[in-house]
């Protein structure tokens, strides 16, 4: 039972394409000749490449807690290897969770300290949500 969840985006954005794609027809028919199949296309082109970013954006922008793991794009951390969520002072060169060199934009960092003493940034777009979550499997 995920504790705390987080997309990495909406589906939204895949109306982009067809909806320039109707407006490039309706610019066309107001102006000569339309072709709607060429306009068909470009729609569908558009929305192709919509989904693939939006699902790009889900795999690796996507939060999941849950009482055993922690997932932060791509990356998986056990709960249980968290000693501390609290109170963490976030160091120069931590090791983003997820995999980037930096927090995802529209993001904050949130640092953990693992038991082996080192810091980790996890990130949210709502910092003090998470850590309440994060608050309730880990005891630090």
């Amino acid at each position: 039972m995920p504790l705390y969840r987080e997309s990495g985006s909406s589906w939204w954005p895949l109306l982009w394409g067809p909806a320039f794609a109707v407006a490039g027809y309706l610019v066309e028919m107001v102006t000569g000749p339309a072709s709607a199949g060429l306009w068909t296309i470009v729609g569908l082109g558009l929305m192709l490449g919509a989904v693939l970013w939006v699902y790009g954006r889900i795999k690796t922008g996507s939060i999941a807690l849950t009482d055993s793991e922690a997932q932060f794009g791509r990356e998986k951390l056990p709960v249980a290897m968290i000693e501390a969520c609290r109170d963490v002072g976030a160091p120069t060169g931590a090791r983003v969770l997820g995999g980037g060199w930096s927090v995802p934009k529209g993001t904050t960092a949130v640092p953990l300290r693992l038991l082996d003493g080192t810091v980790v940034l996890a990130w949210a777009r709502d910092p003090e949500a998470l850590l309440a979550a994060l608050h309730q499997v880990v005891r630090g």
